[in-house]
C-alpha cells in the first residue's frame, strides 16, 4: 500500500530592495531619478527625485524685459513652446492693459493647437516604444515634421519658436502661402487618424500594458491639482479653453469643439473611436493615453475653423507688435490649458520695463506628484506605463 505523501507548507520570506531607475533609463522621460522600494516584482513605494535639470528660469524672468524672457518660455516645455509663448505673454498682456487684433487672435489658436497636436503626437508615439511598439512612433513622427515645416515657415524655428510676444506675434502675420500649406496638412492628418488608431490604440500592447494599471480617481486626481490629459483621463471635464478666465477663453469662444473627457462612459461624437477595452478602467494609464489621441483630432478641427476666420479678418496688412516698454505697478496671473495641462504665469510689475517678480505654476510638476500614489501595488513593468501616461516634460517640471 503506498504510503500518503505529506505536504509542508514553508513561509515565504522576501526582502525589500531599493531599485534606482534614471536618472539616465530611456524610459524616464530625461533626467529623473525614481526611487523604488520593491518586494519582489511589486512596486510598495516610489519616490521620483527631480533637480537635475535645474535651470533658474523664474529668476532670469525678473532680470530681463519681457521680450527677452520669451526664448526662455520655449525651453520650459520644449515640445509645446508655442503654448508656453502664449500663456506669458497673455500675463504680462493682462498686467499691461494690452489687446491683440482679431486677426492676432486666430493666429495664436492656430500655432497653439498645432503645437498641441505635435505633443500628444510625440506622447503617443514614445508612450508606445516605452511599451515595446517601435513603429507607432514613426507614424507620429512623421506627422509631427509636417508641423515643424510650418513652424519654420512661419518664425524660421522648428521647436524654441519665440513666435508669440507680449502685444502680439513676431513678424506681424503670417507669411504667403501657410493658410495654403496648413489646410493641407489638416487634410492630411484627419485621413491619417485612422491609421493612428490602428496602430496605438487598438495595439495590443499598448492595451495589455495600460488597461487597469495606474488607475487615478477624479476624487486624487482634484486632490493633486493634476490638470490636463491626466485630470480628463479620469473623467473630469475640465479645460482651460471653456473653464478659464475670461483673457484666455475669449480667443475660443467663436470656436466649436469637444472637451476631451468620458462623460457617462463615452467620449465626444465628432469621430468614431475605437470601442473602449472592455478590461480597461476609467481613470487608467490607457484612457489618459486615450484622450490625447482625441485631443489631436479635436485641435484638427479648430484649426480648420481658425483658417476660414483668418481669411475672413481684418486688416490684411501686417500688423505690427506692440513693444512694452514700461510694466505698470501690480500683479497678474493667467493660467492656459497647454497640451500638458494648465499651465500659469505670474508676474510682478514694479514701473520699470523689468518684472518685479515671475513665477511659473508647471503642469508636469503638479501631475508628477501624483505618480507616487497611482504606482503602489504596481509591478516594475508597469513604472514606464504608467509615467509615460502622465507625459512629462523635464525642462517644465525643473523650472
Amino acid at each position: 500500500m503506498a504510503q500518503e505523501l505529506k505536504t509542508i507548507e514553508l513561509p515565504i520570506h522576501t526582502d525589500e530592495m531599493m531599485i534606482n531607475m534614471g536618472p539616465q533609463h530611456p524610459s524616464t522621460h530625461g533626467v529623473l531619478r525614481l526611487v523604488l522600494r520593491t518586494d519582489g516584482e511589486v512596486v510598495v513605494d516610489m519616490d521620483p527625485v527631480m533637480g537635475y535639470l535645474h535651470r533658474c528660469a523664474e529668476k532670469i524672468g525678473e532680470t530681463v524685459s519681457p521680450h527677452q524672457f520669451v526664448p526662455y518660455t520655449d525651453r520650459l516645455d520644449y515640445l509645446s513652446a508655442m503654448n508656453m509663448n502664449l500663456g506669458f505673454s497673455l500675463a504680462v498682456e493682462k498686467l499691461c492693459g494690452v489687446e491683440v487684433s482679431e486677426r492676432t487672435r486666430h493666429i495664436r489658436v492656430m500655432v497653439c493647437e498645432l503645437n498641441r497636436i505635435a505633443s500628444h503626437l510625440i506622447a503617443a508615439g514614445c508612450y508606445g516604444l516605452d511599451l515595446g511598439s517601435f513603429t507607432p512612433l514613426m507614424y507620429c513622427i512623421r506627422e509631427r515634421e509636417k508641423i515643424l515645416n510650418l513652424f519654420e515657415a512661419v518664425c524660421g524655428a522648428r521647436m524654441t519658436c519665440s513666435y508669440i510676444m507680449p502685444g502680439g506675434i513676431r513678424y506681424g502675420d503670417l507669411p504667403d502661402g501657410w493658410v495654403e500649406r496648413c489646410e493641407q496638412f489638416v487634410e492630411e492628418f484627419l485621413a491619417v487618424v485612422p491609421d493612428l488608431h490602428h496602430a496605438l490604440t487598438s495595439n495590443e500592447i499598448l492595451v495589455r500594458r495600460g488597461a487597469n494599471i495606474g488607475v487615478l480617481s477624479p476624487e486624487m486626481a482634484v486632490a493633486y491639482g493634476c490638470t490636463g490629459p491626466v485630470l480628463r483621463g479620469s473623467g473630469v471635464a475640465w479645460d482651460l479653453r471653456r473653464h478659464g478666465e475670461p483673457i484666455y477663453t475669449k480667443m475660443y469662444d467663436d470656436y466649436r469643439f469637444e472637451i476631451a473627457a468620458s462623460v457617462g462612459g463615452s467620449y465626444p461624437k465628432d469621430h468614431v473611436y475605437p470601442a473602449i477595452p472592455p478590461h480597461a478602467v476609467l481613470g487608467d494609464s490607457w484612457h489618459r493615453f486615450y484622450v490625447r489621441m482625441i485631443e489631436a483630432f479635436q485641435s484638427a478641427l479648430i484649426i480648420q475653423q481658425g483658417l476660414q476666420k483668418y481669411k475672413k479678418s481684418e486688416p490684411v496688412i501686417s500688423e505690427p507688435m506692440k513693444i512694452i516698454t514700461k510694466i505698470p505697478e501690480g500683479d497678474a496671473y493667467v493660467e492656459t490649458e497647454a497640451p500638458k495641462g494648465q499651465m500659469g504665469f505670474y508676474v510682478v510689475g514694479d514701473g520699470t520695463n523689468i518684472l518685479k517678480r515671475s513665477r511659473i505654476r508647471s503642469s508636469s510638476f503638479c501631475n508628477l506628484s501624483v505618480f507616487r500614489e497611482i504606482s503602489k501595488g504596481c509591478m516594475i513593468g508597469d513604472i514606464p506605463s504608467i509615467l509615460g501616461s502622465i507625459d512629462i516634460v523635464l525642462g517644465e517640471v525643473d523650472r
